[in-house]
């Protein structure tokens, strides 16, 4: 995306601020090999730098690992325990990208996750949903994206055997976002 087409979109270089209000950080994991379960994490901050163009641009996250939230409480607490992220000894989960490259419809995140203190490199593939100016006259940007990881790369092995075969939760995991910025004034 050159500065051109990042100008003809709306967005604006500069900062913009993670609007939690109206964004969801969720995963989704196979369980028992016949069902998703589907979660979120409820509390984190980010911030979008846009330079000049998409490749100077920057995005950087921090997600309080206590936020998981997936609708059953048993289950969360579980994932927050040792078994799973260990919310007592990494208490944040965090993503700071290192490259951004696409065009003004889609583009590629790719940068440094650390979950469970492991960090490792993934790239989210995304669409950029355009630019608002809400009633209040805030300027607001979303985007949508995925990507798909191993849990057991993050050193999250904990896991139960089927009687019938097969495992209680699968190793793969998608992490969507469903994100809104707000351009800091």
């Amino acid at each position: 995306m050159s500065a051109t087409t990042i100008e003809s979109t709306g967005l604006a270089q500069g900062t913009w601020n993670f609007d939690p209000a109206h964004s969801e950080v969720g995963f989704t994991v196979r369980h028992a090999g016949i069902s998703k379960v589907r979660g979120k994490f409820t509390d984190l901050e980010a911030t979008l730098v846009l330079g000049g163009t998409l490749a100077d641009s920057s995005v950087s996250a921090t997600i309080q690992a206590a936020s998981f939230s997936s609708g059953d409480a048993n289950r969360d607490a579980h994932v927050r325990s040792a078994d799973f992220f260990d919310v007592e000894t990494f208490p944040t989960l965090t993503f700071t990208s290192t490259a951004v490259s696409g065009g003004a419809d889609s583009f590629e995140l790719t940068g440094e996750l650390t979950i469970h203190g492991i960090t490792k490199t993934v790239t989210f593939s995304g669409e950029f949903n355009g630019v608002a100016v809400d009633p209040f006259g805030a300027t607001r940007a979303g985007f949508e994206a995925t990507t798909v990881i191993s849990r057991k790369e993050f050193g999250l092995t904990w896991n139960a055997a089927l009687e019938a075969g097969g495992v209680l939760v699968s190793d793969k995991v998608v992490i969507t976002l469903d994100v809104a910025f707000v351009k800091d004034a």
